[in-house]
């Protein structure tokens, strides 16, 4: 059964995959981006062009474009069934690196932006009880790495908000899914596409030779990684069109797709859930 989605972020990477993944499988998708008319002209004309799909102006940093952009959709489309959450920035740097200003335009995005299409969204999906919300996140959701700190701070964040209005949403019928993507070769992490970077100069000059031969390291090897496991954006794009498939209900909270981690990443998830069913028991007992 054809289903109404907005995608976020679909000029690159993940967001455009998804779009022409889940348009070919017969859905309508509107697929939205900022500067549909400006830089990005060119990729909402190849995603215009492509049958099933509209592109829709929305910069998630404003509260009025994308309250704008989902009004707009819900007038023509009737509704919304699906919402995927996935613009984001990435950055790289030292946490003392980054200023607090240079923290807070990642949380703009990353965390605000996600509550922005929720509190847009929420509101049509209550009244027609169903719906389903994909959050793209990162990585096993409940770790993070050096030079990596505020990126992954924000989508831990995401996660967050995943687990909690899952309960909150249930009574509407509404899902929530995370899905940890690991590591894939797109724009966010090869540098065509500029992240929000430690931008403290002085200070990581006082961290010296150490920190940056570590930091490169740890670049190399994720990497390395990428190469040996054939790590290929399409798979995230099939998985977000596997769980919109999915029966109603079975959805998982989370949804994790990273070869790298060798299971690992599903272990963590599953044992997480272990431990929290039994922190829910002994505050209920």
């Amino acid at each position: 059964m054809s289903k109404t989605i907005f995608i976020t972020g679909t000029s690159t990477g993940f967001g455009k995959l998804t779009a022409i993944t889940l348009a070919n499988a017969g859905h309508s998708v509107i697929a939205g981006m900022r500067n549909i008319n400006g830089h990005n002209a060119q990729a909402a004309a190849e995603l215009s062009a492509i049958a099933n799909i509209e592109v829709v102006e929305i910069d998630i940093t404003s509260d009025s474009s994308v309250n704008d952009a989902i009004v707009q959709v819900i007038a023509k489309y009737g509704k919304i069934d699906v919402l995927v959450n996935n613009a984001a920035v990435s950055g790289f740097g030292l946490l003392e690196g980054y200023s607090l200003d240079q923290v807070r335009k990642m949380f703009e995005v990353n965390v605000y932006g996600v509550l922005r299409t929720y509190q847009a969204v929420l509101p049509a999906m209550r009244k027609e009880k169903s719906g389903l919300i994909i959050n793209i996140t990162t990585g096993a959701s409940g770790h993070t790495l050096p030079f990596m700190i505020p990126y992954i701070s924000s989508k831990l964040v995401v996660e967050s908000i995943t687990e909690g209005l899952q309960d909150e949403l249930a009574a509407y019928n509404i899902e929530n899914v995370s899905i940890q993507p690991g590591v894939y070769p797109t724009e966010m992490t090869n540098g065509s596409k500029t992240g929000v970077n430690a931008d403290k100069a002085e200070i990581v000059a006082e961290y010296g030779d150490a920190a940056t031969e570590k930091f490169n390291a740890l670049g190399t090897a994720l990497f390395g990684k990428m190469a040996k496991f054939d790590m290929n954006p399409q798979t995230i794009a099939d998985g977000v069109l596997e769980l919109v498939n999915m029966k109603k209900g079975e959805r998982p909270l989370r949804f994790p797709m990273d070869a790298i981690a060798q299971g690992t990443d599903k272990e963590f998830i599953d044992a997480r859930a272990a431990i929290k069913a039994k922190w829910l028991a002994a505050y209920n007992d």
